[in-house]
């Protein structure tokens, strides 16, 4: 009785230490800037151990009627539900109800390829199954219930873009195929298999199989910045599954992955084959460095949704950061965390927006192209907010920060405009492109 009081006051003390030692006041201080300079609206939360040491919520989960975040909101994750699919698809694997080098013809005799392309593939992304996701179309339907009948038949006829194992290229078409297989081989609903195998025995009270997005349980809506926060269409979450349809929040994520790296879920070996990477990609997972250190983990972005969960083995640090409002870069918010709980320097952003009135936009107006890359950009206006378009994409906000500069944050996007010339020059990842109006 005494060693077990003992290690409990270790345990206790041990995490206290951490907690002191770990700068809160300097993230609280960098959420504080964005909530300010409405750059973000989301929860984080960061655990060492397994044991909560910092965690911090801003902004709203329904702006419209003013009801603000809490530690207890629930965001739609988006793709790190490929996390929870592919530890049970490997779950099932440790029970001998599936294998990993099985083909799926016997579950999906008419896709292409089904009788070479394995679970393995799917779970890799190396199966050359098209992804529905970039089909010209998907924006018109996908707001809208989908049967499985329905989405096995759009896969179907998406056919493939490679043969199986020449290469990898992610594809949700290959998570939701996994979704459908696991419902086959436990006869169960994938929120039931969920529901039984990890949220149940995990205690995760905030995370479950999403549907249309309900304020009385504390979900979030999501928003895209225009000027202003503006509400974003919700996609139907039949269509995503175990692709993309979970909710959570980023204790029980930081939870999730500290079971999943401590061998509670799934085999060592299992979680072996889960970390390999090949062609840039695990088993549902990525790896993610950062100086001499490695973490795994997995984004998600689903509607307005952007979401990151991520655990460094050798440091037991898990952090999870879930958004339904993106105006700035989650990356940039992450290496800020990384460099303050392992105490390299760091200093906040300084977002030096300048206010222009809606006739002093009128001279960036217009199309440019470029010779040195293909995509032509589209420069328009919305009242007082300038907006860039390139070809086949999504117009979004340009934020002035000086006379004639313009920025991007959320994608590290820097436009500097030559008003006189009529040309501009974009950088972005290091590369400076330059245009001239048409």
């Amino acid at each position: 009785m005494k060693n077990a009081v003992l290690t409990i006051l270790l345990m206790l003390y041990a995490t206290i230490g951490l907690a002191q030692t770990f700068n809160s006041q300097k993230i609280d201080s960098l959420f504080l800037l964005l909530q300010k300079k409405d750059k973000f609206m989301g929860s984080i939360a960061i655990s060492q151990n397994q044991n909560t040491i910092y965690q911090n919520t801003i902004g709203f989960t329904d702006i419209e009627n003013g009801i603000k975040a809490t530690g207890d909101s629930k965001y739609r994750i988006g793709s790190i539900s490929k996390m929870f699919t592919a530890s049970l698809v490997f779950k099932a694997i440790d029970d001998k109800k599936l294998k990993l080098d099985q083909t799926i013809t016997a579950f999906f005799p008419n896709i292409k390829n089904s009788g070479t392309i394995t679970i393995g593939n799917l779970l890799n992304h190396s199966s050359g199954i098209h992804d529905f996701t970039r089909d010209d179309d998907y924006l018109e339907w996908n707001t809208r219930p989908q049967s499985k009948e329905k989405m096995i038949e759009r896969i179907e006829n998406g056919g493939s873009d490679f043969m199986p194992n020449v290469k990898s290229e992610y594809s949700n078409s290959n998570y939701v195929l996994l979704t459908f297989i696991l419902e086959r081989i436990y006869n169960q609903p994938f929120s039931k298999i969920l529901t039984n195998n990890i949220i149940n025995p995990l205690k995760l009270t905030n995370t479950y199989l999403g549907g249309n997005t309900n304020p009385e349980k504390n979900e979030s809506y999501s928003y895209k910045y225009e000027g202003k926060w503006k509400r974003q269409v919700e996609t139907d979450m039949s269509i995503p599954q175990g692709a993309g349809a979970i909710i959570s929040n980023p204790e029980d994520l930081n939870i999730f992955a500290g079971q999943l790296f401590s061998g509670n879920i799934v085999s060592e070996k299992s979680l072996e084959l889960m970390k390999t990477i090949n062609n840039g990609y695990g088993m549902g997972l990525f790896q993610f460095p950062y100086n001499d250190k490695i973490s795994y983990g997995h984004t998600g972005s689903i509607d307005g949704f952007e979401s990151v969960s991520c655990y460094f083995p050798k440091d037991k640090l898990a952090i999870a950061l879930t958004s339904n409002g993106v105006n700035y870069d989650n990356n940039k918010i992450l290496l800020a965390v990384l460099a303050t709980y392992f105490k390299e320097p760091y200093t906040l952003p300084a977002f030096n927006r300048i206010e222009l009135k809606s006739d002093e936009l009128e001279k960036y107006l217009g199309t440019y192209s470029s010779k040195e890359i293909p995509p032509k950009i589209t420069i328009t206006k919305q009242e007082n907010t300038l907006f860039a378009q390139a070809s086949g994409q999504g117009a979004f906000p340009l934020e002035p920060t000086a006379e004639n500069v313009f920025t991007f944050d959320q994608t590290g996007v820097k436009i500097v405009f030559n008003p006189s010339e009529k040309t501009m020059i974009l950088y972005q990842g290091g590369g400076e492109f330059r245009f001239k109006a048409e």
